[in-house]
């Protein structure tokens, strides 16, 4: 018999839900994780692309590529599900900046990154231990990937 190969996923997850084991910074986490993932892609949205016609999204754009491609290569079905997040991200981007403007868009990104991230440190001084992404950054990449895992475990998907 061949013992099952953990794949690195699953020893990131492992990792990562040691350190999110209180059940208020998991809640806690479900929402403020995909709200600093939005707000991080609406941040590099804003960065202008001077002398193309795109004036703006082209950053974000490839940022949510090279990051969706770390998904991908970590898990096919949590990639396709990650290429739907940064869909809507990118189309919720697209909208305020064409209902709200660049500078208000801008804003608040501004202001739902800076709020999520005080309520991730809220859950952890609930939790009583640091965030992962403290010991090694690629958990900041992890965190979305998590919450995304969490849903797909609630509709009974394999990831």
């Amino acid at each position: 018999m061949h013992a099952v190969t953990e794949r690195p996923i699953d020893r990131y997850f492992a990792s990562y839900s040691s350190d999110h084991r209180n059940r208020l910074n998991q809640r806690i986490h479900v929402v403020a994780v995909p709200a600093i993932l939005w707000s991080v892609v609406a941040l590099v949205w804003c960065v202008p692309v001077f002398g193309t016609l795109l004036k703006t999204g082209v950053w974000a754009a490839l940022a949510m590529f090279f990051a969706w491609m770390f998904y991908y290569r970590m898990s096919r079905p949590l990639g396709l599900g990650m290429l739907a997040v940064f869909f809507f991200c990118g189309c919720l981007c697209r909208l305020l900046e064409a209902r709200l403007g660049l500078p208000a868009l801008l804003g608040l990104a501004v202001a739902v990154f800076v709020l999520a991230w005080i309520a991730q440190f809220i859950g952890h001084k609930y939790e009583g231990r640091k965030p992962s992404f403290l010991t090694d950054l690629v958990y900041l990449l992890i965190g979305p990937a998590w919450v995304l895992a969490k849903f797909y475990r609630q509709m009974g998907w394999k990831y």
